[in-house]
């Protein structure tokens, strides 16, 4: 079982004026598909504090999986991939690359994501968008992918190979 970290970006949640339905959908999907999830954070959309917070907790090795949820739009104040980018050792691009490729089948705006996904010590984080309906239109498709990413990345390739076999 992977665990797993929901950050949200909303100033308006961080204010508490509005409610974070898209990380309890990430929340509900992880946990559907075998994921422990032991953490949600809410924060600003400030780009400094994400980027501590993504270096803190895979410095700290507190998850194996972090799903962020907002700020990956064109708004002055988005700044996921740029806060991703900043605490991210390697680039995982074919996770947005493919996350785009499926949204873009449903709606033309798909392309206008600039969320990113990388690797910090043995942790994978992916940006998502910020509404629930396009969290679970990016997330569902590559949830399967990213589940045999993490077998590579945190080693357990063996049990990899045994299921490749079948």
């Amino acid at each position: 079982m992977f665990r797993a970290i929901v950050i949200t970006l909303s100033d308006k949640g961080a204010r508490g004026e509005r409610e974070d339905v898209s990380g309890k959908v990430i929340e509900d999907m992880l946990t559907e598909n075998g994921y422990a999830v032991v953490d949600r954070l809410l924060l600003s959309d400030d780009e400094k504090p994400l980027t501590e917070a993504l270096i803190r907790l895979c410095d700290e090795n507190a998850a194996d999986l972090i799903l962020t949820t907002g700020g990956t739009g064109f708004a002055p104040r988005d700044h996921a991939p740029e806060a991703t980018l900043a605490a991210i050792e390697r680039q995982v691009p074919g996770i947005p690359e493919a996350m785009r490729y499926y949204s873009l089948q449903i709606t033309p705006r798909g392309m206008l994501s600039r969320g990113v996904a990388g690797i910090r010590k043995q942790t994978l984080i992916v940006n998502l968008p910020g509404s629930p309906k396009a969290v679970k239109e990016n997330l569902s498709p590559v949830l399967p992918a990213i589940d045999h990413g993490l077998k590579m990345l945190v080693g357990t390739m063996q049990e990899c190979a045994v299921n490749a076999k079948d």
